[in-house]
């Protein structure tokens, strides 16, 4: 089966079609899926979402982009933490695309979640976007390679996928992918070993090519993967079990 390693299907405009959607990652053999959170005032929807299914699990944090909202601390992580149905820590990173300085804030905040994931184990989901050399350095400083986690939505160079895949983390492939125009990531994906390989739909966003422009959801990670077998000359089912396999050891309480 495929794996969607990140979505936000508790997002609005997937939360309303749940069922169809849920009916289409079983036609397209997605077995499994990710929910991840970016604000903890809507982290008890997201956990009503996912309680009723056994194969959608969930992570507890808030998104770097968000800058007005609840900050959480290391303890409020940590008691979510436990729920048997919470399997990572995040999203949590950096980003400086929209946001000016002083962002003293978005650092802390990722310093917090770093600490949160090191005390309970669980493995960090790090956005970076237009931050990835002090996204590097506050993972080396604050020691993330001990829980490890995930590059989500990887968009970085390779010089920055082998300094993640050094402090224990994986590089996660969306549909960006797909896209002509992303011809750096495309060698990167390329170049990432197949046992550090995840790959994810972040949807409701950057639904694959031949989807571009139309929402995303998870029944359409396959074709990030197939675009991945494509850039590699190697078989679809490779990079499906690949991915699975690392997905599984990576959110190694989805089987506890």
């Amino acid at each position: 089966m495929f794996v969607d390693s990140h979505c936000h299907l508790n997002f609005p405009e997937l939360a309303k079609n749940l069922d169809d959607i849920l009916d289409k990652m079983r036609q397209n053999q997605v077995g499994c899926a990710l929910v991840v959170s970016v604000d903890m005032d809507d982290w008890p929807g997201l956990m009503e979402l996912v309680r009723p299914h056994s194969h959608l699990f969930a992570s507890v944090g808030v998104h770097p982009d968000y800058e007005k909202v609840t900050e959480p601390t290391v303890e409020e992580l940590l008691k979510h933490a436990q729920d048997p149905k919470v399997v990572a820590i995040g999203e949590t990173g950096l980003d400086y695309y929209r946001l000016q300085e002083p962002l003293d804030w978005q650092r802390e905040r990722f310093r917090t979640h770093i600490r949160a994931s090191r005390e309970s184990g669980l493995p960090l989901i790090i956005h970076t976007r237009s931050a990835s050399a002090d996204t590097i350095a506050i993972m080396r400083e604050e020691q993330a390679q001990i829980a490890g986690g995930v590059m989500h939505c990887f968009t970085e160079t390779w010089e920055v996928a082998q300094a993640a895949m050094e402090l224990n983390f994986y590089i996660s492939f969306s549909g960006i992918v797909t896209f002509k125009s992303a011809t750096q990531l495309q060698e990167v994906a390329q170049r990432v070993p197949l046992d550090r390989l995840l790959i994810e739909t972040d949807s409701p966003f950057l639904a694959p090519v031949p989807y571009r422009g139309k929402m995303n959801n998870p029944s359409l990670v396959i074709h990030v993967a197939e675009k991945i077998a494509e850039l590699r000359g190697i078989s679809v089912k490779e990079v499906e079990e690949a991915s699975t396999e690392n997905f599984f050891k990576l959110f190694s309480k989805v089987r506890a």
